[in-house]
């Protein structure tokens, strides 16, 4: 049960930090957003540190490990927010819904884990769902799906480092280096293009670094409850409730097939994580 209200947290984070990067998306440059975001969120997870009286979170003897996470974090969580731009919150989660597939695909080319029928099929129906949705031949494919596909590689690879952190690191810690390694990154890259946000705009920018900071330490703590495989069901249910909230907050449509297409991608989540199987569904 605490597995399912940390997931409960992470699904309500996500939501509420992709209405307030939709909000903000036409008023301020995204590396700006990003900038503030990581910077709200390091202020807020050293307030929470320093308040449990626990300073030795600061420390870690794994930091090529966060470096490398936080990079491909970054590429990851930078595309996400172009992407919610550019298409429809229920696209840019459907197509989020990749990452687990191109996690079995990175662990079997760089990890050496065994290719076996079980992910070729998963592979295969998330590809399938991914057409589904993009439908190159129907002159849907649009630049913001190709930036969200190339970022759920990104978010994926990120997952992997991630996996291995949790195994000696505390969530605080993880988001702690996560705000700190990519607060410098997006200052940089905003090039000195800078606009001082209004004051409704700190309204969301606040939303934005919270359900930031609160999203991966929900994450994180769930997987550290139970396997990752067991709080992957869950998480495909961001997939109708964002698809509601774009309906109701911004009038966008319901596409059935990002339904049809997230579905197969969900399917073959469960059948590469064995959920079907542990759950006695095949």
């Amino acid at each position: 049960m605490q597995s399912v209200l940390w997931m409960i947290g992470a699904i309500a984070s996500f939501s509420l930090m992709a209405v307030g990067a939709r909000e903000l998306s036409a008023h301020l440059d995204t590396f700006e957003v990003l900038t503030l975001r990581s910077l709200i969120g390091l202020i807020i997870v050293m307030a929470i540190i320093y308040w449990r009286g626990q300073p030795e979170l600061f420390v870690t003897q794994r930091t090529h490990a966060h470096l490398g996470r936080n990079l491909f974090h970054f590429y990851g969580q930078a595309s996400w927010f172009f992407a919610i731009g550019m298409i429809p919150l229920a696209q840019v989660f459907a197509l989020e819904f990749t990452v687990p597939i191109w996690v079995l695909v990175i662990a079997a080319v760089f990890l050496a884990e065994p290719i076996t029928l079980r992910k070729l099929v998963a592979v295969g129906l998330g590809m399938a769902g991914v057409l589904l949705i993009v439908r190159p031949g129907a002159g849907t494919l649009s630049t913001g799906m190709l930036v969200m596909l190339f970022g759920a590689i990104g978010f994926a690879v990120a997952i992997v480092f991630n996996k291995k952190l949790v195994s000696t690191e505390h969530p605080l810690t993880i988001v702690f280096y996560m705000s700190l390694m990519q607060l410098p990154i997006n200052a940089i890259l905003t090039g000195g293009d800078w606009t001082m946000p209004e004051d409704w705009m700190w309204v969301w920018l606040l939303v934005i670094g919270g359900a930031g900071i609160s999203a991966h330490f929900c994450a994180s703590k769930a997987m550290q409850t139970v396997e990752v495989s067991s709080i992957m069901a869950m998480d495909f249910l961001r997939l109708p409730v964002i698809a509601l909230v774009g309906m109701l907050l911004y009038g966008e449509l319901f596409d059935w097939w990002v339904i049809v297409g997230g579905g197969l991608m969900i399917i073959g989540n469960m059948i590469g994580q064995g959920l079907w199987r542990k759950h006695n569904l095949i």
